[in-house]
């Protein structure tokens, strides 16, 4: 049984959709559980609707409230589908205030694996703001500590993880993966490159939300400060509060013909937009993410740069299968370094590519990987389990 509390069409909605598919394809049955989420009408990146709405307009408090609230009728739809599929366990998306499966593991004792994908406290604290802070953490350490396991998608997430005082035995570091099959190379239906008028071009790629911490600015000034000497452009796949910014940046230096916005498109056409680029862009990441667009880069095989941080060398090596840059701040500049050490070098750009698109095998990043090795866990709790409950008499 798969719950969660995720109505949006995003990067969320694309774990969860292929994790269950990964599950079903090994021969489970997932029950979802969960709010009502846009179909495939619905456009793919939007928001949660009336959610995203209230969130706006009530005060923060309020809306906090509400979350923890909503536990209960959530629990109360959960212990229903219970009792209806009685499921071998339950896999949960974290989410802060959210204790619907954790009352469920009480009363029932089914297992409980959760899935966190980020420290969602610190992560709000840091962003959103929270105005009950206290209960705040203390629910994430509540849902944390609770569960049977715990899966974080990156070691750097795991510490955060470790520092609420759950053991590392209970801890399992699955990172996200892909689809072989949507994001296999040669199978684009569409050529970008012509449809956009980038033949010849050095394209520099980019999918994902536009925030200015995305530092694409710093791309635009670098494609000005070239001159044309590498023929570069930017080919952005996404969209996001920046985009304005970008774009009047890109005609200020005089470079707002070498940039393409695209908007937000199908999630069955990003492997097409990817294959168009040339040298694929992580310019920030956030310190414990497993970022979504990076296994859609290793496995279209594109030269990638991307930061050298922790959670990025889990899988990625300097000369291997990516540039990397540093990010101390000492050297501003080593991001567009990255950049034209691939742009002066194909020998190198093919290198890094061939060793990108060898990652997922090599590592096995794949959506089934990660079912398999969820199953797995499980299986060996209810057998070590099973071995330690007294036979009945």
């Amino acid at each position: 049984m798969f719950h969660h509390r995720i109505a949006s069409r995003d990067g969320q909605a694309v774990h969860m959709d292929e994790m269950t598919d990964a599950l079903r394809a090994l021969g489970h049955e997932v029950i979802l559980v969960g709010p009502t989420r846009g179909g495939q009408q619905t456009e793919f990146g939007s928001d949660a609707g009336l959610i995203a709405t209230l969130k706006r307009l009530l005060p923060r408090a309020i809306y906090e409230i509400l979350e923890a609230i909503y536990s209960v009728p959530a629990f109360v739809r959960l212990y229903q589908a219970y009792n209806r599929h009685r499921p071998d366990f339950v896999y949960e998306r974290y989410n802060l205030f959210m204790f619907a499966g954790l009352w469920l593991k009480r009363l029932t004792n089914v297992p409980l694996v959760l899935e966190v994908n980020g420290p969602i406290f610190e992560e709000r604290s840091q962003h959103d703001g929270l105005s009950l802070h206290g209960f705040a953490a203390w629910s994430q350490g509540v849902a944390w500590r609770g569960v049977d396991y715990v899966l974080p998608v990156t070691e750097v997430l795991a510490g955060y993880v470790r520092n609420y005082g759950v053991p590392d035995n209970r801890i399992h570091v699955i990172p996200n993966g892909i689809n072989p099959v949507r994001f296999a190379d040669g199978l684009a239906g569409k050529d970008i490159k012509a449809e956009y008028g980038l033949q010849g071009r050095l394209v520099l790629g980019f999918t994902g939300f536009i925030r200015s911490w995305n530092a694409l600015d710093r791309v635009i000034e670098l494609i000005a400060l070239d001159n044309a000497q590498h023929n570069l452009h930017l080919l952005v796949v996404g969209d996001g509060p920046a985009r304005q910014e970008i774009t009047q940046l890109a005609q200020a230096r005089g470079v707002g013909d070498r940039l393409t916005i695209t908007g937000v498109v199908g999630r069955d056409d990003v492997a097409d937009y990817v294959t168009a680029f040339d040298i694929a862009l992580i310019p920030g990441v956030t310190e414990y993410a497993s970022p979504l667009k990076l296994f859609e880069y290793l496995a279209l095989g594109r030269a990638i740069v991307a930061p050298d941080t922790p959670n990025i060398r889990e899988i990625l090596t300097d000369g291997e299968n990516a540039a990397l840059f540093a990010t101390d701040g000492e050297h501003e500049d080593t991001f567009s370094n990255a950049i034209l050490r691939l742009c002066s070098d194909p020998a190198m750009r093919e290198q890094i590519a061939n060793g990108a698109k060898a990652t997922i095998e090599a590592q096995g990043l794949t959506w089934s990987r990660n079912a398999l090795r969820v199953v797995e866990i499980v299986e060996k709790h209810l057998q070590d389990r099973d071995q330690s409950t007294p036979a009945a008499k």
